[in-house]
Formats: structure tokens, C-alpha cells, sequence
């Protein structure tokens, strides 16, 4: 069997330089000077989409990471959201940008928008390279989004 990348790196490219262009612009709009936008990233898979789209910014940013695990061994979400790592620091009173490379049951996002969420930051919003809807079980409204799948 022949696998065929699903993107190629100029498509990831494109859609990283889009979405850095539209969360730079929409953040410099509410960013206090000598603030920056806390950047969460869910390891392990967002990795290398964070690092390819934090190049593309152009606003001072902090990044932390969490890691989560809704599949255990399998393809198929179990349904339980369990924390592997918490982030470091404080998310309260910032402009946190959560950072997944795939958004599709909704499980993941919706206990870490609860769980953050329960922290009071100033803002919180979901940034994803891909969506893939077919699969969800959760609604989820993607703040920023590379590219919808099926």
C-alpha cells in the first residue's frame, strides 16, 4: 500500500501563513501593550503544527503545553478526556489561543475550554489545522481553522 500525503508541505504552508495573518491582526487589536497571547499547544500532535504557525505570527506570544488523551490505544475516542500534563503556568487574565492539529470528536476541546475556562483569562479561543466534522459528537465552534475535512 502507497500512502500519499494528505497535505503537502506548500498547502500546510499556505494555511499556516493565512492563519497567522488572521490571528496577528485580530490580536493586535486587544493586546495590551507588553502583553502577549498565551499559546497552548496539545501535545503530541499540534508539535509541529505550533511550530510552523508561531513562525507566522507577528505579536509577542508566551507558549505552554498540555497534554490530553481522549484514545488510548486505538483510533476510536473512548469518550474520557484524561490530563497527561497540565500547562505551567497561570491562565488567568490572559488571551489564551489553544493550538490542536485536528478537531474531530470534540472532546478534547470541550473539557480544555472547560478547563480553562474555569481559570478567568481574558479571552479563549481554538485554533486547528484541520476539522473533521463527520466525526463530531461534541459541537465546536473553531475560532480559527486551517482547512475542513472529510
Amino acid at each position: 500500500m502507497k500512502l500519499h500525503p494528505f497535505l503537502t508541505a506548500l498547502q500546510i504552508d499556505t494555511l499556516n501563513t493565512k492563519l497567522g495573518e488572521l490571528i496577528s491582526s485580530d490580536y493586535k487589536k486587544i493586546l495590551q501593550p507588553k502583553e502577549s497571547l498565551l499559546i497552548v499547544v496539545t501535545l503530541k500532535g499540534a508539535l509541529l503544527f505550533s511550530a510552523d504557525l508561531v513562525r507566522k505570527l507577528t505579536i509577542p506570544v508566551h507558549i505552554d503545553f498540555v497534554r490530553l488523551a481522549s484514545y488510548g490505544s486505538g483510533t476510536q475516542s473512548s469518550g474520557e478526556v484524561r490530563f497527561l500534563k497540565d500547562i505551567e503556568c497561570s491562565p488567568e487574565g490572559k488571551h489564551i489561543l489553544v493550538l490542536d492539529e485536528i478537531i474531530d470528536s470534540g472532546r478534547t476541546w470541550d473539557f480544555l475550554k472547560k478547563r480553562l475556562g474555569a481559570a478567568n483569562p481574558k479571552s479563549l479561543k481554538i485554533c486547528a489545522l484541520v476539522s473533521k466534522p463527520s466525526r463530531r459528537e461534541i459541537d465546536v465552534e473553531i475560532d480559527y481553522l486551517g482547512q475542513e475535512v472529510e
